[in-house]
């Protein structure tokens, strides 16, 4: 394997070690939420909406680091990196989720918005999070929940 297929590989790695995590991460305060609502009522149904949306926005951006890993994937199995990336963009648009560039991106400009998503991920499951430990709180009033 050449230093580019390495790169692309392990980029790919991360990318899905990243969208899986956060993925178990939202979806658990779901499967808390009820548990401990049934003991004292967990929050009003303003509280639970706003979990949601919040647990919707992180699965999206997690499913979206999927399919890029699955990119990189892709780009890894050729044997340059010009031709890897050329299969990107021929799927992208054949997809129709990518016209056609004259000028298109390099690896590293790739891999750069693909960091961008996963930060975007990070900084959305973190309010999420927060939100759900407010609610929670709120709804303990302080006490132990159990």
């Amino acid at each position: 394997m050449t230093q580019w297929n390495t790169t692309a590989s392990a980029v790919a790695r991360n990318l899905g070690r990243n969208a899986i995590f956060s993925g178990i991460a939202a979806l658990l305060p779901l499967i808390v939420g009820p548990i401990t609502g049934g003991y004292r009522g967990f929050v009003p149904p303003l509280g639970w909406l706003l979990v949601l949306v919040f647990c919707v926005i992180v699965l999206a951006l997690a499913i979206h680091l999927l399919f890029d890993a699955l990119l990189f994937r892709l780009a890894s199995s050729h044997e340059t990196e010009a031709a890897g990336l050329a299969a990107v963009d021929d799927l992208l648009s054949r997809m129709r989720l990518r016209k056609p560039d004259r000028m298109p991106p390099g690896l590293e400009r790739r891999i750069a918005g693909s960091r961008r998503i996963v930060w975007r991920l990070r900084f959305a499951l973190a309010i999420y999070l927060a939100i759900f430990a407010i609610l929670l709180l709120n709804a303990s009033d302080g006490q132990p929940l159990c």
